[in-house]
């Protein structure tokens, strides 16, 4: 009996570990309470869109139009790699704006449940992904992620309606395209609707060969793109609209190869071989169009030096001393051909 308040006295006396404190102080600091908070927040908001998410992962899974979306949020956290320079020296601030803009992603989230609309019930994830960053993290850091969680909306599946309405130009100009090339190339080709007839050989441009799906890939693909590279807004704009002729060529080469696989090889070879093998091939392609792109334009669009740049035109003076219509720079002109008073002239025919 006279022994056990002493083990309570040595309990009580027993020294804590240094890591044990070290967690209870992060805990309790301003930091430690900010990203409890981002913690549980972020818990309930993946909680709240689990059979969302749920739906939008069987989708990646089992339609190759979005298989893309597996990649999405890996891109979008390099997209975040890329720009934590934007961080230093930035503390978390909390802000009540961001409010509004989760009032506006639950508002969707539930028009999307009342209206029984998937598309609208998964938009709502991206306003409030984005209201939650501004609740906890405040403005600064709202504008450090918001590249970010726009990039998220490439995996979200398009409307139906959309989806229909873009696929069937893209399937007649797939048609044309590839039948055009394949003419050019020699091949007896006609295109019939959907399906391109080679002597006795039909090969349709299904769905799944219009060219949406690979679209919307390389459309994130460039977008994620132009995010990362330190280049002007020109030509990060030139790059992302740059995606549409590039999925459009892919797709075209792709139904090209595989009829000249199935004309010269045989259906059972051409569909084993050109359709899955050039199904493969489309990614390098596009990330190689994409590198010459950013070749090509890092030529063609080289920023001038402060204090070098020239106007191309300059208004003209009059005799009597008014301006007159707009004439080319002579300072320009003189930077890039020479004096002109000093060129030889030209003999005239029957001159001396």
């Amino acid at each position: 009996m006279d022994q056990h308040p002493q083990n309570q006295i040595g309990a009580e006396n027993r020294p804590i570990s240094p890591w044990v404190n070290r967690v209870r102080g992060w805990f309790g600091s301003e930091q430690g309470k900010i990203w409890s908070l981002v913690g549980s927040l972020g818990l309930a908001v993946l909680v709240s869109y689990w059979l969302t998410l749920g739906i939008m992962v069987d989708r990646w899974w089992h339609d190759p139009q979005y298989s893309h979306g597996f990649l999405v949020p890996v891109f979008a956290a390099a997209v975040l790699w890329f720009r934590r320079e934007q961080l230093r020296g930035v503390q978390m601030r909390p802000s009540c704006w961001g409010l509004a803009m989760l009032g506006a992603g639950f508002g969707l989230r539930l028009a999307g449940t009342v209206l029984d609309i998937d598309s609208v019930d998964a938009f709502s994830l991206l306003p409030t992904l984005a209201g939650l960053v501004w609740l906890v993290g405040g403005l600064a850091v709202w504008r450090w992620s918001w590249p970010a969680i726009v990039f998220l909306g490439f995996m979200l599946p398009m409307p139906y309606q959309l989806e229909i309405a873009l696929a069937q130009p893209l399937r007649w100009l797939a048609t044309e395209a590839s039948t055009y090339v394949l003419q050019t190339l020699g091949f007896p080709a006609l295109a019939e609707g959907n399906i391109i007839h080679i002597d006795q050989l039909k090969l349709g441009v299904i769905d799944a060969c219009s060219g949406l799906g690979m679209l919307v890939t390389f459309f994130a693909l460039a977008t994620a793109t132009a995010m990362v590279v330190k280049v002007p807004w020109l030509d990060r704009a030139v790059l992302v609209v740059s995606a549409i002729p590039i999925a459009l060529i892919a797709n075209i080469t792709r139904i090209t190869g595989t009829a000249v696989a199935h004309a010269t090889l045989g259906e059972a070879a051409g569909k084993a071989v050109m359709h899955d093998l050039a199904g493969l091939l489309m990614m390098p392609l596009a990330l190689g169009l994409l590198w010459l792109e950013l070749r090509l334009l890092a030529h063609l669009l080289v920023p001038a030096a402060e204090g070098q740049g020239q106007p191309l035109f300059v208004p003209g003076i009059l005799p009597s001393g008014d301006r007159g219509s707009p004439i080319l720079n002579p300072a320009l002109v003189k930077k890039s051909f020479g004096d002109l008073r000093e060129m030889p002239s030209l003999p005239t025919s029957g001159g001396s």
